[in-house]
């Protein structure tokens, strides 16, 4: 005949409260015991699951198969719940009873530890959904509705090169003032500066479109890219080479950019001023009936 699992004494001791253990200080004491991770180990399971109690409320539940799960009995709003906090031994004595106290002290302000392990899941969940590349490519697809083929896959091209690399994994939640100083530090080193200026552009309307559909209120102005993004340059020497010459102007019949500065481009050989004066000419100074352009220079040193 089969010979059935004894429960420790200890086990008994403190999981039957219906057996009337003798008036003894030493059972007493045993009694009055918390859990220990001697008793844990040791404690085998039996044909019907058991539970190990810690105190006020926190107890392991041992089940037939040799599992042991850590859980914790409240009442909120007059029900009687129950809170799943992890397995033995993964989740230790120690990091069991952190955890109860944790919920206790949720317990205290009034808020349902059950419902906001589930809100924190979903919101957790959310974060890792809205990566800064799929809330771009949402805003691209809007934003591309008015725009020609051309202007749209110059646009994700750019994005592809050189802002998804760098922050396109990172939830949108999370884009921080040093990820958008990174993207502008690659764009410093190749030096393009209209490339640098459409790219914030693009940043900073991704970011604005976050915070109007509610995935994040960012605790930065877009606006602030003016400062993060910016491109320092170099002197360069002035081109003296014809051939050289001539194949830069045929650059910039090709070039791809804003009407603005396309026409800044062809512009700029054929008057000869600094990019800060062509970029501040005035409609007035233009002689149409002379194609020509008359205006007072100024030293800005003096």
């Amino acid at each position: 005949m089969a010979k059935t699992k004894q429960r420790p004494d200890t086990v008994i001791k403190k999981t039957m409260p219906d057996d009337k253990p003798a008036d003894t200080n030493t059972t007493k004491a045993k009694l009055r015991e918390k859990l220990t991770d001697e008793i844990i180990r040791k404690t085998e399971p039996l044909d019907k699951r058991f539970k190990l109690f810690d105190g006020k409320g926190l107890y392991i539940q041992v089940e037939t198969t040799g599992g042991k799960l850590w859980r914790f009995k409240y009442r909120f709003e007059g029900r009687d719940k129950l809170l799943a906090l992890g397995k033995y031994p993964a989740v230790s004595l120690e990091e069991a009873r952190k955890r109860h106290l944790e919920a206790k002290e949720q317990l205290a302000h009034g808020i349902d530890p059950a419902v906001a392990r589930r809100d924190m899941k979903a919101a957790r969940g959310r974060r890792l959904v809205y990566s800064f590349e799929l809330v771009a490519l949402e805003w691209f697809g809007i934003w591309r509705e008015d725009k020609t083929e051309k202007q749209a896959d110059a646009t994700m091209s750019r994005l592809e090169k050189h802002v998804f690399p760098i922050i396109g994994n990172i939830p949108i939640t999370e884009v921080k003032t040093p990820d958008l100083l990174r993207v502008g530090k690659e764009l410093e080193k190749q030096g393009t500066l209209e490339m640098a200026r459409q790219i914030k552009g693009f940043v900073s309307q991704v970011l604005r479109y976050a915070t109007a559909t509610g995935r994040v209120v960012i605790d930065q102005s877009p606006d602030m890219l003016d400062d993060l993004m910016t491109v320092k340059t170099k002197r360069t020497p002035s081109l003296t080479d014809p051939e050289i010459v001539t194949g830069l102007i045929k650059a910039m019949e090709t070039y791809q950019a804003s009407k603005d500065t396309k026409y800044a481009l062809l512009l700029a050989p054929l008057v000869l001023v600094s990019p800060g004066e062509l970029r501040k000419a005035k409609w007035e100074e233009i002689e149409f009936d002379n194609a020509g352009w008359v205006f007072q220079f100024i030293n800005p040193k003096k």
